[in-house]
């Protein structure tokens, strides 16, 4: 094997030379190579791996469909006539797809034909993976099966962001470079999810709720992994977070706040919330490793509760470091009756102790998260890290529209006061809305005919509303608006409202000092800096109200989608959060404290 590539190789030989050297990154198509040579010299290998992408968005989709195109079939008739080209030869055989056994051979054979029929192109997948290791044929097919059902124009673009993955990887392979930091922050989110909770476990679902078992476990697990990189002290403390503290040089330093949270929503994905745990536990135990002190200390908290699933106690972990737990909380039962107060004493956790987890901010730098987009729009740019500069303010409603149910063959239809289409009605306006402004957005999740039946006029029809924008003055606007529409449907329709707000939060605009601090840090990656909104609530939320905060987000897989088993990123993403984390920190660490 020849020796690996260098950056700096690439960068000082002449064009043609250079693009030798990165010959088979695109199958069959070289003049992606070509072009990118153009912008040298690359920063670093991101940079290099992100140029690649930006040649190949401008050639436009005809360009793309022919790099598709230029793409063998999945255990296809190039690897049966054993004319695959070498690197395509490694990555299929790492998957397993040489070893098909006759009934494999034969429904991804089906696939690839159905495939090809739909869409005019051939379906890729990097089959080596988010690890890099190789996905299981099982994996493939069900992939296979799944997009077989997508529309032309995102198959296109997931044909487009495979093959990128795919020329990564063997940029990897060429330049002798192995995520290793970000395979440990993956291979540790693969552990924590083999905890789920009793219904859910045989299902082959992700799901761990407030103080279950599988919860319980979680807290063990991640406490005895800060305890191996190398944290001075670890605690489980009086709600279930798992508090890790690498001291600081200084004893009088501040201390930096990190964390995110490790419970789940119902058959949720691995990332949400965990990712946020493990990349600066990983930035922390390479301190260690290296006999390293900060001037500061860094406190790594894994939340306990954020997404509200067992009890209506939403940002649970987090509220209680900030002072807003509440007590009447303990009093809520679950949908087996049991209270949080007694899930609680049975988890062994002391209620009594719990105003005394609340922190003083004057002791802390501020509070930094790095969070899965839960999203597509890094995905869609082809980009690994993006800024957070505003965590949205959001608003919530459930409403129940009442009119008069009537038979449906006999009511006019100018007689009708049908609740249903006054709802309708609102969902329509609710999205037309949103729409005029940037980054708003609105939602009714909910939307239900109580015992309707398929021949009487709805008399009753319950909804919710989801109102969230990037700062609290555009999210009232919107709010009015539609409130103001609401009312006036029902009066013209002849029905009536009652509406409750169940929820509001105040938008949470990162800490300009520290989003300059992961801006820089992004920007020491070699890649460009993206700005934008979250439309999720975090941690960062609850941590906001008391101290300066500011997040970091990492681009999620399949189009970024997120509380869904399907939520995923790559090892060389979580690789760069990594990287990033630890520039902040020495940032910080030059700041003087």
């Amino acid at each position: 094997m020849s020796a690996p590539i260098t950056l700096a190789r690439i960068n000082t030989s002449p064009p043609d030379v250079a693009a030798k050297m990165l010959d088979g990154l695109y199958e069959h198509t070289p003049w992606i190579v070509g072009q990118a040579m153009a912008q040298r010299p690359f920063q670093s290998l991101a940079h290099l791996k992100h140029v690649l992408t930006v040649v190949l968005d401008d050639a436009g989709d005809e360009a793309k469909k022919d790099l598709i195109r230029a793409h063998p079939e999945l255990a296809g008739k190039a690897m049966v006539s054993n004319t695959l080209t070498a690197e395509s030869t490694n990555e299929q055989q790492k998957a397993g797809l040489t070893q098909c056994n006759p009934q494999e051979f034969a429904l991804i054979q089906k696939l690839n034909a159905d495939y090809n029929a739909k869409f005019g192109w051939p379906f890729i997948l990097a089959v080596r993976g988010p690890r890099g290791l190789g996905l299981t044929k099982q994996q493939i097919i069900s992939t296979f099966q799944r997009r077989l059902n997508g529309h032309p124009d995102f198959e296109l673009q997931e044909c487009i962001r495979n093959i990128h993955r795919i020329a990564e990887i063997r940029l990897n392979d060429k330049f002798g470079f192995e995520p290793t930091l970000g395979q440990d922050v993956w291979d540790w989110q693969e552990k924590l999810a083999q905890h789920t909770d009793p219904g859910y476990a045989e299902l082959g679902q992700l799901t761990v709720t407030y103080l279950t078992d599988a919860h319980r476990a979680c807290a063990q697990r991640i406490s005895h992994w800060m305890h191996d990189c190398g944290f001075d002290s670890v605690e489980i403390d009086a709600v279930g977070n798992v508090v890790g503290v690498y001291r600081g040089a200084d004893p009088a330093a501040k201390t930096l706040l990190t964390g995110s949270h490790y419970d789940t929503v119902r058959n949720g994905g691995k990332y949400d919330g965990r990712l946020g745990i493990f990349v600066p536990m990983a930035c922390v135990r390479e301190l260690h490793r290296q006999g390293k002190r900060l001037p500061f200390g860094i406190e790594v908290v894994a939340f306990a509760e954020e997404e509200g699933q067992r009890y209506k106690a939403t940002f649970l972990g987090s509220g209680a470091l900030t002072g807003s737990f509440d007590p009447a909380w303990l009093d809520q039962t679950d949908a087996d009756g049991i209270s949080l107060r007694q899930a609680m004493q049975h988890a062994g956790l002391c209620v009594d102790d719990i105003a005394c987890i609340q922190r003083d901010p004057a002791r802390y730098l501020g509070f930094v998260e790095v969070h899965i987009e839960q999203g597509p729009v890094l995905n869609e740019l082809n980009l690994p890290l993006g800024i957070v500069t505003s965590i949205n303010g959001g608003v919530r409603y459930v409403g129940e529209v009442t009119g008069q149910a009537s038979h449906a063959g006999t009511t006019p239809m100018t007689r009708r006061r049908d609740a249903a289409c006054a709802v309708a009605e609102l969902a329509l306006y609710l999205e037309a809305r949103a729409a005029q402004d940037a980054d708003s957005v609105a939602t009714m999740g909910q939307l239900s005919v109580p015992n309707g039946s398929i021949n009487v006029v709805p008399g009753t029809c319950r909804f919710s509303l989801d109102i969230r924008a990037p700062n609290d003055a555009q999210r009232n606007a919107v709010e009015a608006d539609v409130l103001q529409q609401l009312k006036s449907i029902c009066t013209r329709r002849g029905v009536s409202l009652n509406l409750e707000e169940t929820m509001r939060a105040s938008a949470a605009p990162s800490a300009p000092a520290l989003q300059a601090r992961w801006e820089q840090a992004v920007q020491a990656t070699g890649l460009p800096l993206f700005r934008m909104p979250s439309g999720a609530g975090h941690d960062a939320m609850k941590l906001h109200d008391v101290m300066p905060q500011a997040m970091l987000f990492v681009r999620g897989e399949n189009s970024g989608i997120s509380h869904n088993p399907l939520e995923s990123t790559t090892a060389d993403d979580m690789q760069l959060a990594v990287q990033a984390f630890s520039h902040l920190l020495q940032q910080l660490a030059g700041d003087n404290i």
